[in-house]
């Protein structure tokens, strides 16, 4: 059966198999050495061992190895050829095998041709045998136990089958290898399986992979084995995937250590056609979850997550992942080599819908792909940042991901700091945190090297100067702090070096900075930490005496936050026992000497002043201020405060004032001179106000400066150490809520025209410094719950709103004023108020004819219709119509009015606790006589004013926090101009401000409910007119006003919480709210949708219907939905709305846009309804006077025709886009209703562009110009199709379809002759791309109509250009050309038995046609 045996060869004294262990060698090599002493040689003088002997090999008795003289190759060719030369040849053949079979009945003897010869020249061999003999001798030792030596003969046997040069009979072989391992034991048949690749040849891979699935269903134990061999082995696709489905359905059942090769193996299987079905089912099959015990998972979590995990230590106790980690290098072989694994893998993940149905596996592989295949981390980055807005991937899966795979994912560390670079680079706040996260968890789970790494791309984020880049990596410094204070503290050095970019950060990325820094030198360990604390203390005290006053702010900010983190409440912030976490007495002293030199540092600078009241005050409010620290506090503020502010009422002020001194606006009149009074105009008359930075003068040395800048942070400071002391209660200061103020009167009346610019600042700064006054008194006693404090305050805010009032009076005369600073950051350095005059303001007014698009109010929600800017920018006038308007408005400055806004940042902060007055009902206010009796009883009620006041400071705090920046800040602009004046909100984050205003929802919808009835009453007192008596009003602007702010709140509130998961912003809430939420998805629709009868403008319509746009996403009830908003829509772009001043539509181009996109995106039929408006509402128009309005459409008007006719352009080229192009394979009813609905959409193709007659202005025309080749380019894409095959069985469809749309693109080419003739840049770049477009689809109709045998229909000629009149366009050429040419034109004509006959005039020059055609005909 064998023509020729090979000798084993071993290089490396590999003297057993690949299966024997080191330890079976070692007896061996003894057993070797013993060997050479004895060299017993056998004697046998048979045919076998004298020709074995001749040949070279020295056989040898006993133990002892047979000893080869010559090479391998040697022995060979002589032992073949004394076999050929010998005379009884071939008979000696068979001697000698007669004589092999004596000489190994002997069990040594046949061990010892096994084992590998002794080297005499270098190498070594091991004995040849036949085949059959080895096979008739290894069932003897089958079933016996493994010698002491550790040899198991039947490896040995097996082994030698490896090493045949040739075999004759292969499938004998092959047949009899199968027999051996179906008796052979389990743990031989194991070996024997993995020997097959080996020994077989080619030829019978397919019978073997036959026989190993058959024997796969049979014994599953021998699973693993048999799919190695089958990945090794050449089979057909078919039999690997019968043999996959079967692994398949027991991938759930199988063991963690046989994972490894049956994922190998399903992998190996996979073809390009089925490969993303595989990857599906296989990662719905395969969960890594269950590698690590349940229980210990979630107590890593409750750790993890309650922060008290300093750093994991990567020892985790688990057998499975050294078997997890093999799976992953296994997958990570396939990837890194076959390409559509990777791909199949991503597109598996991003097909999976929601966020129940993710895996931690899935973020593992994304993870793993990214590292491993390059070419795919632009596609992993779009689908981590879709899944992740999507709220799929989030931080419990990206916990859970590093918790059971950190051994893997420490591996590709440097591919997982590089996406969260890429994340944190981003504008969206869920893919920012995100990215944080993969740094916060990279930093806990991995070594110190990774560690390092991760500070330090932190680091390089922080000293980016990208704003949001910035905040991250603060943010996730400061939680690695806490949560890791001894592994941060090995990396304090590149942290320390984030001191050398203060100059670009703003106020609250520097007190996150230096709470950074302040807490790995102030915690615990100080010996370890003393070098941070000198450096700490040496930064510091040199920014504090700096002569740049920049670096003394930054210096106030980091010593009142490092003061704060040594002075720490301890029992608050660790939940220590009382006693345990109070300062020592050197800790108190270093503390008061640090805050004492603040003070003496800043004393002689109002701002610096001002500046070190409010960190202070932010120090206490947030409780981290032990009650140790506060005592040296107490002592000294409140005699402080009396002494600089506050004097007797029976004190009159002495001086030669400019204006005469008087106490107004107290609460409490008293006939007795026991009451005092806030001392603010000798104040501000007697100080001098300077600039930033400057010091004040004092007529005496020794006098304690003053000034009236502090008065407001002052007080704050004080009441928040009288409420930090005594609980809550400010009884202490109860005094100051209703105590008056010296100013003067202040409302002049006719004498501020004729008063000196000196004196009118004087007033303005003034009524500035008392409305900051009150502000910060309503912060204080907004809490209070006695109706007496209650009243007050309401009174309080009634005064703010009168003298905002006023002020606007006053800075409408005074113009170029800079108000007194009121916040005291960093970015209010350079702040000057931004004045704009009603002139301009009519101006721009006037100029926005079509609006540029805008940010649609805090940008929650863009407009269904995204118009380039380009778009726009056709809507705006002319640089001569601008010139005209402003000569129309000359000389009426005296109505110059001023807005508020553009102070925003003079004005000081309300806390968000203000807002709890919303809550306010009846009040009842009793006034006292002088006797502590009751004199009389005043009943005080938030009155509309005051309810727009605080909705309007409401709606722009959420718009602040809750509102994610859209657009990133462009290079060497202004960073912080957004955050300016909100600087006490951003002390705290942004889930709290959401969970308090959310606490504000009931009062806030009975406010809106009680507005909704009074214009339902105030309409019916009108029978429904628009503008009748009182709509106009005072009253009804401010309700109105009031309405919308509510929409607007709402609308914040809910985009945030729904659109990001609420139950993440709002995780401290009680059950009872989740519920409440769960509710409002099915309710809140149809509350809120009640509200649209009494909308009293239409930007309150457009917020609510964006308001029930977002609600919508997560109804169940969708489609009713949708259409309930569509229908609302509609009622809105059909009501008549009243008209703003000078009868001017009061309607924002921007807000209609989006309304109208918002109606045809959410209608049943787009098609129908842009029919219904260009058929029926445009001709309304048309008839009707210049300064009237379609009487379907009140909305529709000349002025807006050109919003209505880019809106449905667009949306009619976004609709015939989104529809599918038809197949040969579908229907024939299909075929028909896709054939209507284009018949529909050439339709109002054709109607649209046949308004250009009429309506022929450049916005006009620059919307048919860019809409109408979209729309030729999908009708090219989307209906050719179709009509190629529904031409033979619809011929007479198909052609009144080509036909009128043969009608509109002549239309379309005549406009692009007109274009020429304007000579108009802006329409002209539009032509090229339009001309070829029509090109295109006069080759693609030939392209059909030969398809279709009709190439004799089709016949060209030339087009000459004419206007939108039809008139023909004179030029050159023309003039040279004969009389007898006429308009030719392009026609499809089919010969009479086919009885049709269509003309279309697709008309373009004759060579281009003719050279298109011939391109597109060949292709």
């Amino acid at each position: 059966m064998i023509s020729k045996r090979k000798l084993s060869l071993s290089e490396d004294k590999e003297s057993l198999t690949e299966d024997a262990s080191e330890a079976r060698k070692q007896p061996l090599s003894k057993k070797t050495k013993k060997s050479h002493v004895h060299n017993e040689v056998e004697e046998n003088d048979n045919v076998f061992v004298k020709f074995l002997k001749a040949s070279g090999i020295t056989l040898k008795t006993g133990e002892s190895q047979n000893q080869l003289a010559v090479d391998q190759i040697v022995f060979q060719k002589k032992l073949f050829q004394t076999l050929r030369k010998h005379p009884s040849y071939p008979t000696i053949i068979e001697e000698f095998v007669s004589g092999l079979e004596s000489y190994i009945e002997n069990q040594d003897s046949f061990r010892s041709c096994l084992l590998s010869c002794e080297r005499l020249q270098d190498e070594e061999t091991r004995c040849g045998d036949e085949s059959s003999i080895l096979f008739e001798k290894l069932p003897e030792f089958l079933f016996e136990k493994v010698n002491s030596d550790g040899i198991s003969m039947p490896r040995l046997i097996i082994n030698q089958l490896k090493w045949l040069d040739r075999v004759v009979d292969s499938k004998d072989l092959t047949t009899k290898i199968m027999q051996l391992i179906s008796v052979a034991p389990l743990c031989l048949q194991h070996d024997f399986v993995i020997s097959l690749p080996e020994i077989l040849g080619d030829s019978q891979h397919a019978d073997v992979g036959k026989e190993l699935s058959d024997l796969l269903t049979e014994n599953t134990l021998l699973t693993v084995p048999i799919l190695d061999v089958l990945s090794s082995l050449q089979l057909e696709s078919k039999l690997l995937t019968k043999v996959r489905q079967l692994v398949m359905g027991k991938l759930s059942s199988v063991s963690l250590d046989d994972l490894p090769v049956i994922i190998k193996f399903i992998l190996h299987s996979i073809t390009p056609t089925d490969a993303l079905e595989v990857i599906s089912e296989l990662r719905e099959k395969l969960d890594l979850q269950h590698c690590i015990l349940p229980s210990q998972f979630q107590v890593s979590l409750s750790r993890l997550r309650n922060k008290g995990q300093t750093s994991f230590s990567g020892n985790q106790e688990n057998s499975g992942q050294d078997c997890v980690t093999l799976l992953f290098d296994v997958i990570k072989s396939a990837i890194r080599y076959e390409k559509i694994i990777s791909e199949a893998w991503i597109k598996a993940i991003e097909r999976t819908p929601s966020e129940g149905e993710h895996k931690i596996f899935d973020l593992a592989m994304l993870l793993i792909i990214y590292s491993t295949n390059t070419q795919t981390k632009k596609y992993i980055e779009r689908v981590l940042r879709n899944k992740i807005r999507s709220g799929c991937f989030e931080e419990d899966l990206l916990q859970g991901t590093f918790y059971i795979h950190y051994l893997v994912l420490k591996d590709v560390c440097p591919s997982i700091l590089s996406l969260a670079q890429s994340l944190l680079n981003s504008l969206d706040q869920s893919i920012i945190l995100f990215g944080s996260l993969l740094y916060r968890y990279s930093f806990m789970f991995f070594d110190t090297y990774c560690q390092q790494e991760v500070i330090g791309a932190l680091v390089t984020h922080v000293c980016s100067g990208n704003e949001v880049e910035v905040d991250a990596a603060l943010d996730v410094l400061l939680e690695l702090v806490v949560v890791s204070p001894s592994a941060m503290r090995l990396n304090a050095v590149f942290v320390k070096g984030i001191l050398d970019y203060l100059d670009n950060m703003s106020p609250q990325q520097i007190r996150k900075l230096f709470c950074i820094l302040s807490t790995l030198a102030f915690s615990k360990e100080h010996e370890a930490s003393s070098h941070i604390q000198d450096d700490m203390h040496l930064v510091i005290r040199k920014q504090l005496s700096s002569t740049v006053f920049k670096y003394k702010l930054i210096g106030i900010i980091g010593a009142v936050t490092m003061a704060g983190i040594m002075a720490a409440d301890r029992y608050v912030s660790s939940n220590l026992t009382p006693g345990s976490g109070e300062l020592s007495s050197e800790q108190c002293t270093q503390v008061i000497s640090l805050l004492q030199l603040v003070h003496s540092c800043s004393e002689q600078s109002p701002q610096a002043s001002g500046l070190y009241y409010d960190e202070f005050a932010n120090l206490i409010h947030g409780r981290r201020l032990a009650p140790e620290a506060l005592e040296w506090l107490g002592q000294t503020i409140f005699n402080d405060f009396q002494d600089a502010f506050v004097v007797d009422a029976c004190v009159v002020p002495e001086g030669d004032y400019p204006f005469p001194v008087k106490a107004l606006y107290g609460l409490e009149d008293y006939d007795s001179c026991d009451g005092i009074v806030i001392n603010l105009l000798p104040l501000l008359f007697s100080q001098n106000f300077v600039k930033d930075g400057s010091t004040l003068t004092s007529q005496e040395s020794d006098q304690k400066l003053v000034s009236p800048l502090c008065l407001a942070p002052y007080f704050r400071l004080l009441r928040l150490c009288v409420d930090r002391q005594h609980n809550g209660s400010l009884e202490e200061i109860d005094g100051l809520l209703d105590c008056p103020l010296f100013l003067t009167d202040l409302e002049p009346g006719e004498r501020l025209q004729s008063m000196s610019v000196k004196e009118r600042s004087f007033l303005c700064s003034l009524i500035f410094l008392t409305l900051n006054w009150f502000r910060e008194v309503v912060n204080a006693f907004c809490r209070q719950k006695l109706p007496e404090m209650k009243g007050k305050v309401l009174t309080r805010l009634k005064h703010i709103v009168e003298l905002q009032q006023l002020l606007e009076k006053h800075l409408a005369v005074t113009p170029d004023y800079v108000p007194p600073l009121a916040n005291f950051d960093l970015e209010t350095l350079e702040v000057t108020p931004h004045t704009s005059t009603a002139v301009s303001a009519k101006i721009r007014m006037q100029g926005k004819t079509g609006g540029k698009k805008r940010k649609a109010d805090g940008g929650k929600t863009s407009s269904p219709d995204v118009l380039s800017k380009e778009d726009s920018s056709e809507c705006d006038p002319t640089l001569a119509e601008r010139s005209q308007q402003e000569k129309e408005f000359k000389g009426k400055e005296e109505k110059t009015s001023v807005s508020l806004q553009n102070y925003h940042a003079f004005f000081r902060e309300l806390d968000i606790e203000v807002f709890s007055i919303l809550r306010c009902g009846l009040v009842t206010r009793f006034i006292l006589d002088t006797e502590m009796h009751t004199e009389a009883a005043e009943v005080v009620q938030l009155q509309p004013p005051e309810l727009l006041f605080l909705l309007e400071d409401l709606a722009q705090k959420l718009d602040n926090m809750l509102t994610p920046v859209t657009r990133r800040v462009p290079f060497l602009k202004s960073k912080g101009n957004r955050n300016i004046g909100f600087s006490h909100l951003h002390q705290r984050s942004a889930s709290e401000i959401a969970f308090r205003v959310v606490q504000l929802l009931n009062p806030m919808c009975n406010h809106l409910e009680n507005i909704h009835n009074y214009f339902q009453c105030l309409t019916a007192e009108n029978h429904g007119v628009v503008d009748g008596p009182g709509i106009k009003g005072q009253e009804c602007h401010i309700m109105s006003s009031c309405y919308l702010r509510l929409l607007q709140i709402f609308h914040g509130l809910f985009w945030t919480c729904i659109t990001h998961g609420f139950r993440h912003i709002c995780n401290t809430c009680d059950g009872g709210f989740f519920i409440f939420l769960l509710s409002l998805y099915r309710q809140s629709f149809h509350y809120l949708q009640n509200f649209h009868a009494s909308i009293p403008s239409f930007h309150c319509a457009l917020y609510l219907i964006r308001l029930l746009m977002i609600i919508l996403e997560k109804s169940t009830a969708s489609t009713e939905n949708k259409r309930q908003i569509a229908s609302l829509a509609k009622q809105f772009l059909c009501r008549v709305w009243p008209n703003g001043e000078k009868e001017r539509s009061s309607i924002p181009n921007d807000q209609l846009q989006a309304l109208l996109g918002i109606y045809l995106e959410h209608t049943d039929s787009v098609l129908k309804a842009i029919e219904e408006i260009a058929g029926v509402g445009v001709p309304e128009l048309i008839n009707s006077p210049k300064e009237a309005s379609s009487s379907t459409f009140p909305t529709l008007t000349w002025t807006t025709f050109v919003i209505f006719f880019r809106v449905m352009m667009a949306e009619l080229e976004k609709t015939v886009k989104g529809l599918q192009a038809g197949t040969a394979a579908d229907s024939q009813q299909i075929h028909e209703e896709k054939l209507l609905y284009w018949n529909m959409a050439v339709r109002d193709f054709s109607i649209l562009i046949n308004l250009i007659k009429v309506f022929d202005s450049r916005p006009v025309l620059f919307a048919c110009l860019k809409y109408g080749r979209l729309f030729v380019e999908a009708f090219l894409k989307q209906c050719m199709p179709l009509l190629d095959f529904s031409f033979r069985k619809h011929r007479k469809d198909v052609l009144s379809l080509l036909e009128a749309f043969q009608l509109s693109t002549r239309l379309l080419h005549h406009l692009c002759g007109h274009s020429k003739i304007r000579q108009d840049t802006k329409l002209t770049k539009h032509v090229p791309l339009l001309k070829k477009t029509l090109e295109l689809l006069v080759c693609r109709v030939k392209a059909m109509l030969i398809l279709n045998n009709c190439r004799e229909a089709f016949w060209l000629g030339n087009l000459k250009n004419r206007d939108l009149q039809g008139e023909e366009i004179i030029s050159q050429n023309s003039q040279e050309s004969t009389a007898n040419e006429s308009e030719g034109e392009t026609s499809f004509q089919v010969s009479e038995s086919q009885g049709a006959e269509v003309r279309a005039g697709l008309l373009l020059p004759k060579f281009i046609i003719t050279s298109f055609c011939g391109h597109l005909y060949s292709l």
